[in-house]
């Protein structure tokens, strides 16, 4: 692969995180397939007004350069077979959050496993963790060219060199400034709970939220924002609380 020219792109996952990457990246000249478990017919035209196609699951991993999974962490094991044929070169993106509320309970995580190594044991392969610390809505509208003051930056984490590299080229197409935030065991600093999720902060503010980060303290905040999420809106995932109250309650819980 040559990863100074456009990429083909996989995404597995239409829902709103998903289907933004599509629209991005095939406007930015990425050359992207997505597709979602109920099959490429119930894919709207949104999704694909950029030049994205919507295939098949099994379509959009053929022959791809990069594959982005764009699903909750529990459909991950499902997703392991599409993947165990891809050459080791491909680079696999997760953008995915625990939260017990709506998956359910994951012992190991629960434990105390990062996040991003649960997923690789269930994946059998390397992935970059991007795009999962911002909010939805700033992700769907708050993308700018680089250079803009006051642009959004998120953290990207891989083992592989080439991978992170990849992958942070792959967040600023989509209109942010990636920030290298070191190896997947180092991911648990972009966790829900930690200062650097869902926060919107700049290039300047995100190295020092990163640091700052306490993992002993991170199913706690992570928990208590669920909290106050559900007495306000207790149909919370049929129900999406407006994103200026998402910020302000992640702010003055985990910051």
């Amino acid at each position: 692969m040559n990863d100074t020219n456009k990429l083909k792109i996989g995404i597995l996952g239409a829902g709103t995180i998903g289907k933004t990457l599509a629209r991005k990246l095939a406007a930015a000249g990425h050359d992207v397939k997505v597709a979602n478990s109920r099959g490429p017919e119930t894919i709207d035209a949104e999704t694909v007004a950029t030049g994205a196609k919507a295939v098949t699951a099994a379509e959009a991993v053929q022959g791809v350069d990069v594959v982005i999974l764009s699903t909750p962490p529990t459909a991950l094991i499902k997703i392991a077979s599409l993947l165990a044929t891809l050459p080791a070169e491909t680079v696999v993106m997760d953008t995915s959050n625990y939260h017990p509320f709506r998956d359910g309970r994951i012992a190991a995580i629960d434990a105390g496993q990062v996040e991003s190594l649960w997923v690789v044991e269930q994946l059998g392969r390397p992935i970059v963790k991007a795009w999962n610390s911002l909010v939805t809505d700033s992700l769907v509208n708050k993308g700018r060219p680089a250079g803009s003051p006051g642009r959004i930056a998120l953290p990207v984490a891989a083992d592989r060199e080439r991978d992170r590299r990849i992958g942070m080229r792959l967040v600023e197409d989509t209109g942010f400034d990636a920030v290298d935030a070191g190896t997947l065991a180092e991911s648990w600093r972009q966790q829900p709970g930690a200062p650097s999720y869902c926060t919107d902060l700049t290039r300047e503010e995100l190295p020092a939220a990163l640091a700052s980060a306490e993992r002993d303290r991170l199913a706690k905040r992570r928990n208590l924002a669920t909290e106050v999420f559900l007495e306000r809106f207790p149909k919370l995932g049929e129900e999406i609380p407006p994103a200026d109250f998402v910020l302000r309650v992640h702010r003055t819980l985990f910051m």
